[in-house]
């Protein structure tokens, strides 16, 4: 019987107690004096919220398929927790053996997003590990890195052995094959390191050495190791039908943030979205099949009790079968209680008709993202959406129903000027105006709107990387000039405004496109008490500014400058498949405010087609050239054309 670490005392006394004791449905028991391998998985943010991430299901599931590796979990200790374990020298510990971590072979820590980046050394010191990566021995475990963050790891390199660049299903197993050997051999920790450099996708950061000009800009980036590869080149799993998909996902105890199945039917997005990461990292697009799909929904469901299957997605309205999957689960599942969660999904009429089976059209929202409040910015940023579909939309939900719409935006995108941020006033006003074109008798009570404005963060690997982001000054009076513009409005009392707090993103904007000159600032914010800083209530601003003023980090430099076009990026070393050439093309033609088509209307040569599959490869597919705008009237004439065909 498992003992566990904490005391009935300790348990007792801090919120949510069920964190930390492990033992949920699902969860993987095994012996560990019986495995090879042990392996830690760690999301670092509190339990409810690393317990919702998809990644980390797949790759707990991956691992403990293997009988001679054992993988368990550990999640940042809440607060209250974090005190008692440093005042009583209490270990970290996982939760299934409730054993220390330190004496793990490894811990892969996943990095969803920045501001989780001295949650990352709590784990560690907690779990008395060496926080910096120089300092650790043979004894302490090989700290990895992956996920998002990943695709910039120089603000955090320092604290990290090696990160892994790409999806997690095609290189662990030889990752794990390899340590195995080396470990029998009693090979050192840096002969291992040297033969995880010959691994596609993994990248050692002590093996590389960064000189900067004066300036301040990166000189060159050269490797001091040479085993180490001049690119690292991403991982990608391009059969999802063949990969392995947890089936028996772990229940948790608590309610978690994402509390339901979740069924990724896709990977990547087809739409080109300028501002968006994910939409370029992850491609190509690559679907699961239709029957692999049903097969998981029913194992999933068996095995969980879970009473809603939410579909996961970047873009679930181009899954190229979703009207089949939707009417299968809610012919096999809706009348035995599973509600059918569709996020992600662009509002035409066969979305409103799903939706309103399997939603309460009274009690739900619809949500719609047009990021920009202008036509002219919407094609700046490559959105491929019109406010005539957008009110088209609109009025669809409403005449089926609904009357309560959320719209997000983003203030400070390239090339923003007022009329732009006017238009997003303009355009919430003209749909709570759509919604009393209805006859009052049809109406569902009054219309409710709720436009959000997010600060926008330029990141790596898209066409904005290039771009300054707007200070915190400057964001608080666009979002003081839009709330005046939409107090003008005439369907003003029908529209709620929220807003982003500006300072938490401009730390994130530091940290997406910082170098390695940003790990000692973070450290020391750390060391004088930052922790949990994506939670309101523990974002301590000024421990921030006092330790970038002490390291001599400004804050402008690294957000608030527009970049040369030849300038070396932090990240430059990563090969994502999409070229540099191919988003600064996109960058300038940003600026020229052209709209460049979607993967599914035309191959726009971005460069992922070197992984050889996916939407690059599907029958038809037209080739533009963004150098002639006549190719893209081209295109949407051909879709024109297909879609009256059909």
């Amino acid at each position: 019987m498992r003992r566990l670490a904490l005391s009935d005392e300790i348990l007792l006394t801090v919120e949510k107690p069920a964190r930390y004791i492990g033992g949920e449905v699902n969860m993987k028991v095994k012996n560990p004096a019986e495995v090879d391998v042990r392996f830690c998985m760690c999301f670092p943010d509190v339990y409810e919220i690393g317990m919702s991430h998809l990644g980390m299901q797949i790759l707990y599931d991956i691992f403990n398929r293997r009988e001679d590796t054992y993988c368990e979990r550990v999640y940042s200790p809440w607060v209250d927790l974090d005190k008692i374990m440093r005042e009583r020298n209490i270990p970290l510990f996982a939760l299934e053996s409730q054993e220390p971590i330190k004496d793990f072979d490894f811990l892969g820590i996943t990095l969803q997003y920045e501001m989780c980046y001295t949650n990352i050394l709590q784990v560690l010191e907690l779990s008395q590990i060496p926080i910096y990566a120089k300092d650790r021995t043979e004894d302490d475990p090989i700290v990895i890195g992956g996920g998002p963050c990943s695709y910039n790891p120089e603000p955090i390199a320092d604290f990290f052995d090696f990160f892994y660049i790409g999806e997690g299903e095609t290189a662990y197993n030889q990752l794990l094959d390899t340590y195995k050997e080396y470990k029998k051999a009693g090979k050192s920790r840096k002969e291992y390191l040297e033969q995880v450099a010959l691994i596609e996708g993994m990248y050692v950061p002590a093996f590389y050495d960064v000189k900067y000009k004066k300036d301040g800009t990166i000189e060159s980036f050269e490797k001091n190791n040479s085993v180490a590869p001049d690119k690292v080149k991403k991982q990608v799993e391009m059969n999802l039908s063949e990969a392995y998909y947890p089936t028996k996902p772990i229940v948790p105890f608590i309610k978690a943030t994402q509390d339901r199945i979740v069924l990724e039917i896709q990977r990547g997005c087809v739409r080109g979205c300028r501002f968006c990461q994910a939409g370029m990292i992850y491609r190509p697009t690559r679907e699961r099949s239709l029957d692999y799909l049903k097969k998981c929904a029913y194992e999933m469901l068996q095995s969980t009790g879970h009473e809603e299957i939410s579909l996961s997605s970047l873009s679930s309205s181009d899954y190229s079968q979703l009207q089949e999957l939707v009417t299968f689960l809610i012919e096999e599942f809706g009348s035995k209680g599973v509600n059918i969660a569709l996020p992600s999904l662009r509002i035409d009429a066969f979305a409103l008709d799903v939706m309103s089976k399997v939603q309460d059209v009274r009690k739900s929202s619809l949500t719609f993202a047009p990021e920009a409040g202008s036509q002219r910015l919407r094609d700046v940023i490559n959105k491929g959406l019109t406010e005539e579909a957008i009110l088209g939309g609109a009025m669809k939900a409403f005449n089926s129903g609904w009357n309560r719409v959320k719209l997000y935006f983003m203030l400070g995108l390239p090339t923003e000027t007022e009329e732009d941020i006017e238009g997003i006033a303009i355009l919430s006003n003209e749909i709570a105006k759509a919604y009393y074109t209805i006859p009052k008798q049809e109406r569902n009570g009054k219309v409710s709107i709720t436009s959000s404005s997010s600060f926008f963060v330029p990141k790596p690997f898209t066409p904005f990387q290039w771009a300054r982001m707007i200070n915190g000054k400057e964001y608080v009076e666009r979002q003081r000039f839009l709330k005046s513009k939409i107090n003008e409005q005439l369907n003003r009392k029908s529209i709620k405004y929220n807003w982003h707090e500006a300072q938490l993103t401009e730390l994130e904007g530091v940290f997406a496109r910082g170098d390695r000159r940003v790990s000692k600032a973070i450290y020391d914010a750390y060391k004088a008490g930052c922790l949990y800083d994506s939670w309101t209530e523990y974002f301590y601003y000024d421990k921030w500014m006092k330790s970038f003023e002490e390291n001599g980090i400004d804050m402008e430099f690294y957000n608030c400058r527009e970049r040369e076009e030849d300038e070396i990026f932090p990240w430059d070393f990563i090969d994502i498949g999409v070229t540099k050439q191919f988003l600064l093309r996109e960058y300038k033609r940003a600026k020229s405010e052209k709209v460049t088509p979607n993967c599914k209307q035309a191959c726009a040569n971005c460069g992922a087609k070197e992984f050889g599959g996916g939407v690059c490869f599907e029958e038809g597919l037209l080739a533009f050239d963004a150098e002639q705008d006549n190719t893209l009237e081209q295109v949407l004439a051909k879709e024109v054309s297909d879609e009256s065909k059909n």
